[in-house]
């Protein structure tokens, strides 16, 4: 017993000391350490805390305060918006890899390739070396022999025999007045002079005086050498007195034609240097100089002509000749400041060019920016305004990107002011506003082909659509193909219009890839996941460029991972392609189309 007494004595004492020595110092130094803990965690949200509002969830501010909008309190914005500007999205990873988005860094264009201006055009007779060959007097063509057009002459060529009625009298004349020569010497010299006008030499005109024989028939001569570039008579035409017989054009020297659009006038200037190449020699380059600049603008293309004039005495470049000039900026107009970005980087609504730059250079977040445009060069753009060096923008997959914006209800390509589309399944709240608040991209005049062709792509759309709504892989695989197809056999050239041009060059290489992920899975799952940007690039299409048909924008709010997903239809009745048979009539008509 004393030995148990002894055990809880020393067990009683080891406790107090304990406490002592260590109780508080310890539990003060934790609950220190959760206090701090704390109050880091509260920091750390409180810094990166956004406010919105509930009726209006585009606003988003980094303070709490009144919505400029309604007016209403803000409130703390969901966790997922993870500190996000007001119109920055962040895309999945998952997103950028089926999207194939990628980025450059865009910087100065001073140094490089850049600052020569690229212009297409084609080689043309010079003008200022060309000749008519004209009849100098009345008569009918008795021998031409000039036989096709491109036959050379030389100058003190026959090119023609006339007979000459009119000339009969006035070599009567002639055969009299040398009979009164020296009685009136006066009247002589003047029907010499005479027949000198219509082209007579004085060796012809003594001929006649000599023989005493009128002469019915004349020759013309040909005054220049050169290429006979038009026939204008034929042999037994009759001709009147400075008719033209033919034309002939000195192809010693060429003139190479080009048009400029508007935006490169500022940048071109008469003398400066131009390096011109041709697909008929792809190894040689012809140097000249910018000999003139047109002062008028073509309304209809918005171009101007510029002129370069080149030795041809190789007779190599022939006119009609398509070519490419390079044209090296003066010092003054090259722009050292000047950004530039790949052509793919641009988006182009009718009336605002944008890009998307990302904003957090280690993690995937973008927002739109409005940039304004200079010169083409080749398959880079010129930036005047909009971008600084260093910024880093999205060069392939950008209509993805603005896909994803629209959906979150960021600003985008076809909503300007940005604000979220609301949808039935949202409830009707802003419904009234929808036409208002979606800026629709502006319809460009294009062709009627042109349409018929994209009509052909909408149609094979719809038989992939047709296939995800009733969960028939192998069909949608199938459908996919024939999309592809039909989109290789859009006519390019048939947009005369370069920014239409440029459009549609963007979104079919965005609709390629698309489709061609989906034909190369069996899997629904995947080709439901690339329908959504397939579905975003052919809308945007639909309302550039329009089939003249009225097709529907449809919407359902929990495809996408609950992002929300659109597609289109050619009826008002609602077909599922993201959920198939299992939610069939999920979803909402959003936007018809004409």
């Amino acid at each position: 017993m004393k030995k148990y007494i002894i055990y809880t004595a020393i067990l009683a004492i080891g406790l107090v000391l304990g406490y002592v020595f260590f109780g508080p110092s310890a539990e003060g130094s934790v609950n220190s350490k959760k206090v701090t803990d704390l109050s880091e965690d509260v920091n750390h949200s409180e810094e990166h805390q956004m406010w919105t509002c509930s009726m209006h969830p585009q606003i988003m501010q980094p303070e709490p305060g009144d919505c400029p909008i309604c007016g209403m309190d803000l409130i703390p914005a969901e966790t997922g918006a993870e500190g996000l500007a007001m119109n920055e999205i962040k895309m999945s990873d998952n997103a950028m890899a089926l999207a194939n988005i990628q980025t450059t860094i865009v910087g100065n264009i001073s140094g490089t390739d850049d600052n020569k201006i690229t212009l297409s055009g084609k080689i043309m007779a010079n003008e200022e070396a060309n000749a008519v060959q004209a009849s100098y007097f009345e008569g009918r063509i008795e021998k031409l022999n000039v036989n096709f057009t491109g036959e050379e002459v030389r100058k003190g060529q026959l090119l023609a025999t006339i007979y000459a009625p009119t000339l009969v009298a006035a070599q009567q004349e002639l055969l009299t007045a040398s009979d009164l020569k020296e009685s009136q010497p006066g009247l002589y010299k003047a029907v010499r002079n005479k027949l000198k006008l219509w082209k007579l030499s004085e060796s012809q005109i003594d001929q006649i005086e000599s023989s005493g024989k009128v002469r019915e028939n004349f020759p013309i001569y040909a005054t220049v050498s050169g290429t006979v570039s038009q026939k204008m008579a034929e042999e037994g035409d009759y001709v009147k007195q400075g008719q033209p017989i033919v034309k002939v054009s000195d192809l010693g020297t060429v003139w190479a034609m080009f048009d400029a659009y508007e935006r490169q006038i500022s940048q071109l200037k008469e003398g400066q240097k131009v390096t011109i190449t041709s697909n008929a020699y792809p190894n040689k380059e012809f140097e000249a100089s910018v000999s003139f600049i047109d002062p008028t603008l073509n309304t209809k293309s918005r171009t101007v002509s510029v002129r370069a004039t080149l030795n041809n005495k190789e007779n190599l470049l022939k006119p009609g000749m398509f070519v490419t000039a390079k044209v090296a900026m003066t010092k003054g107009n090259t722009m050292e400041s000047a950004i530039s970005i790949p052509a793919t980087a641009v988006m182009w609504t009718g009336e605002r060019s944008l890009v998307y730059v990302k904003t957090n250079p280690n993690e995937p977040v973008f927002e739109m920016q409005e940039v304004t445009l200079g010169t083409k060069n080749g398959e880079n753009y010129t930036i005047i305004e909009g971008l600084s060096n260093g910024d880093e923008v999205v060069t392939n997959g950008t209509f993805t990107v603005d896909a994803a914006a629209q959906l979150q209800g960021k600003k985008s390509m076809m909503n300007a002011s940005g604000g979220k589309t609301m949808t039935g399944h949202e409830g009707h709240l802003g419904m009234e506003n929808l036409n208002n608040t979606v800026d629709a991209a502006k319809r460009m005049d294009v062709a009627s082909k042109f349409q018929e062709q994209l009509k052909t792509v909408f149609d094979d759309y719809i038989m992939l659509k047709t296939a995800l709504t009733n969960d028939q892989s192998e069909k949608a695989k199938t459908a996919s193909q024939t999309l592809q197809k039909s989109l290789t056999q859009v006519d390019l050239a048939l947009l005369k219009d370069k920014n239409a041009n440029n459009h549609w060059a963007q979104l079919e290489k965005e609709l390629k890839a698309s489709s061609n992920e989906i034909a190369q899975t069996s899997d629904i799952k995947t080709q439901r996941n690339h329908f959504i940007s397939l579905s975003a690039h052919l809308i945007n299409a639909m309302k550039a460029f329009g089939i003249n048909q009225e097709i529907y924008i449809d919407f359902c709010p929990m495809a996408n991972n609950n992002e929300g997903a659109y597609w289109l239809s050619t009826e008002k009745k609602i077909q599922n392609p993201y959920y198939g048979q299992a939610m069939l009539k999920c979803g909402e008509v959003t936007e018809t189309v004409q």
